[in-house]
């Protein structure tokens, strides 16, 4: 039954008349005035209050209020895949913003960054999953990586983190509670952090960031999977990651680990194991200086930040 619901919602996201995700006009998948509200504002840094611990330099495309709130949810909660491929743009504008902060000039956009970029999807509850049908934040990911490499920028997604444990629903927890919430919650998956190193940035995405904590949580385990690694690795070649991704996508001893994705035409297809990166070799075994950046240069892109987070913006 879920496969066929989400061939359905795929379906039915092509062919049926559309509305307005954000306002509800007819014969429209996103009107001009809800597209301005997305796509409209260069991204911008935001941060919480309180900022938690270990949040990585966040950057979201636009104020989650009015439209852009309605079109999330609606792509969220009501399956309207056809705001997979705009809202993809918004986080993939964002993503370009977070890696060209430290080159770009007040009021000039950054210059495409031209080193392996991978995007990290926060995942998604199994149980929040299972109820929509899809994983919203990785579909958009996959739709953020597929407008980055029309712009000539080599990203790929990398599904690699895992929920370790079940937690709280965290509606209406506070930010304080939902550090607890989440804490030790995620960790990448086994082969995750070969991946993980060969990039030269790794970028965490999500839809929405409020209080941080999934975002902050999402960092702490990549930091923890790439130190890991880091220290087998001084110990000898035969000490490192030995869980390798195999044929399917899978590592050893994981059932269901996600490669890196190469297509945003559907989610969860074009799965490409970690030896299959750019020019079908492992850049791991060759990349160091990329596997120490990969740790330094970790950042977050949201399509969707509060207003008062934007607010919040300290120079």
């Amino acid at each position: 039954m879920e496969s066929v619901r989400r061939w359905w919602q795929d379906l039915s996201g092509l062919v049926l008349p559309a509305e307005c995700g954000g306002c509800g006009t007819a014969r429209t998948v996103l009107c001009h005035r809800c597209r301005a509200a997305l796509h409209g504002t260069v991204p911008r840094r935001v941060r919480p209050h309180p900022e938690p611990p270990g949040l990585p330099a966040v950057h979201a495309a636009a104020r989650y209020a009015d439209e852009v709130r309605a079109v999330l949810l609606a792509h969220k909660e009501r399956g309207a895949l056809a705001l997979t491929r705009p809202l993809g743009t918004a986080l993939a504008g964002a993503v370009r913003v977070g890696l060209g902060e430290e080159g770009a000039g007040e009021g000039e956009g950054p210059p495409p960054p031209s080193r392996a970029v991978l995007l990290v999807p926060v995942p998604s509850a199994r149980r929040a999953t299972r109820s929509r049908g899809h994983d919203p934040a990785r579909r958009i990911a996959l739709a953020a990586a597929a407008e980055l490499r029309a712009t000539g920028v080599p990203a790929r997604v990398a599904a690699v983190l895992r929920q370790r444990r079940v937690v709280a629903d965290q509606t209406g927890l506070n930010s304080r509670q939902r550090l607890d919430n989440l804490r030790g919650a995620l960790a990448v998956a086994a082969g995750g952090a070969r991946l993980l190193r060969g990039a030269d940035a790794v970028v965490l995405v999500d839809d929405l960031v409020t209080t941080g904590a999934s975002l902050a949580e999402a960092a702490r385990a990549v930091r923890a999977a790439l130190e890991t690694h880091r220290a087998a690795e001084a110990v000898g070649p035969a000490a490192v990651d030995t869980h390798r991704v195999g044929p399917a996508g899978r590592a050893a001893g994981e059932e269901g680990v996600a490669a890196v994705y190469d297509s945003a035409a559907r989610e969860g297809s074009g799965v490409r194991p970690s030896e299959a990166w750019e020019g079908g070799t492992d850049p791991a075994p060759v990349r160091t200086p990329g596997a120490a950046r990969s740790a330094d240069l970790l950042r977050a892109a949201v399509v969707a930040a509060p207003p008062d987070a934007f607010e919040m913006n300290r120079n």
